[in-house]
């Protein structure tokens, strides 16, 4: 099973995009990083820049609008992510929360839908093909 933990750190919705991040966090959460890569369950991981960097494409009107970061309206955002594949939910949350994460950052864990979820029939057909 393919989950991924997505790291939300509270206040980065406001981070400026030339934030320095902490060295010593930095390496804890590359000890991690290594954990996950050595146990063999790590598929994929990055981190992002903060939303001050970012675009948003909004659709409402049925023309695509955009706009630049910041954006007001934020009370979470994704710092990063980790693609990992275990064998359940509850392993899932173990490996999270052996994370070195800070007080204000919070780790959200969502399986991932696989084809098998959907019937053989479905319009989903073919995407396994998308996918590198």
């Amino acid at each position: 099973m393919r989950f991924m933990m997505l790291m939300i750190p509270l206040g980065y919705e406001t981070a400026p995009a030339d934030v320095q991040l902490d060295p010593e966090r930095v390496a804890a959460m590359m000890r991690y990083n290594e954990a996950l890569k050595d146990a063999g369950v790590l598929i994929t991981l990055d981190g992002l820049h903060p939303p001050s960097m970012g675009a948003r494409v909004s659709f409402a009107t049925g023309v695509p609008v955009v706009t630049d970061g910041p954006f007001a309206e934020s009370k979470e955002v994704l710092g990063g992510y980790w693609m990992i594949e275990v064998s359940s939910r509850d392993e899932a949350i173990a490996w999270a929360k052996k994370c070195p994460a800070s007080p204000n950052e919070i780790i959200e864990i969502r399986q991932v839908q696989e084809m098998s979820d959907f019937p053989p029939d479905a319009a989903a057909a073919g995407f396994e093909n998308l996918k590198n």
